[in-house]
């Protein structure tokens, strides 16, 4: 058990550094194990089995989701939801219930990111991490409906239970929520509300304030940055953002990223006298063409 629990937070700081290929072969032959285990345990070591099981489950959900290979995302996001109602843990399952509505929002649909996020607020304690977790999810489920009211107040709601919570030192459930992460997926939802201008700045603050092991992170949020610097006009700025997510991209596999820079290519495709444009066009063609 220890051997799973360890393997399970070295997994997660490599997914971090290197993106999701690395670990995606690992994890799945894991929850195999996982599975096969089961049938040997009972009692307690069974119960820390299927909580492991819905962590690795979860996990997996996440590195398919990075890869935008949202068929198997879904499939391990809805095995993690079934062994977190096993295990009658209210908190794993508001966790679990809220990464799915990351997905959802991820998929761009957006009634179910709102119906998944406010469940998942259901069940979550009151006053918790889990709570503003689920309530910045639904606030960028707000946003991909276009609106903006809903969604600015339900990330003042995040903002509102994150400073009343009460942590809980031995639940590693969202731990890497913090200001800094809400003002991130804000400045998302400012770019999908078409506030390009307020996106960038907040963006760049974001990048400023990532832990320096979040490198496959800081490569999404530079993405997006420089998504909402085209968007505002600043095509020179993008060009030079956008290069820099690129390198990352590359290295780490992300298919956000990718996703990201794809709509930045075609959004900078207007300002082709541009240098640091056509020096980020010519790189993604490069990318494109060793990937093939």
């Amino acid at each position: 058990m220890e051997h799973l629990e360890a393997t399970h937070g070295a997994l997660i700081n490599s997914d971090k550094l290197f993106g999701p290929y690395q670990s995606i072969p690992i994890v799945e032959r894991q929850l195999a194990a996982m599975k096969s285990l089961r049938e040997e345990l009972r009692g307690e070591d069974r119960r820390k089995l299927i909580y492991l099981h819905a962590r690795y489950a979860e996990f997996a959900g996440w590195l398919h989701q990075d890869t935008r290979n949202f068929r198997a995302a879904q499939h391990w996001m809805r095995e993690a939801l079934e062994m977190a109602h096993l295990t009658n843990d209210r908190q794993l399952t508001a966790f679990t219930l809220a990464r799915r509505s990351q997905l959802a929002a991820d998929m761009d649909d957006s009634v179910d990111a709102l119906d998944v996020a406010e469940a998942a607020e259901q069940h979550a304690e009151p006053n918790s991490r889990l709570a503003a977790v689920a309530a910045v999810f639904g606030a960028h489920a707000h946003a991909l409906r276009g609106a903006d009211d809903a969604c600015l107040r339900a990330y003042d709601h995040a903002h509102d239970l994150r400073q009343a919570m009460d942590a809980d030192p031995d639940s590693s459930l969202g731990v890497w929520l913090d200001a800094a992460y809400i003002e991130a997926q804000r400045a998302r939802s400012l770019s999908t509300l078409g506030h390009y201008q307020a996106a960038a700045e907040s963006f760049g603050r974001a990048v400023a304030d990532l832990p320096a092991d979040y490198h496959r992170e800081r490569g999404v949020h530079l993405s997006r940055q420089a998504v909402a610097l085209a968007g505002a006009g600043e095509a020179d700025e993008a060009g030079r953002i956008g290069m820099q997510a690129l390198r990352i991209g590359v290295e780490t596999g992300s298919g956000r990223i990718t996703r990201e820079l794809a709509q930045l290519e075609s959004s900078l495709i207007k300002w082709h006298n541009v240098p640091t444009v056509n020096e980020f066009r010519d790189a993604m063609q490069e990318a494109v063409l060793k990937q093939a």
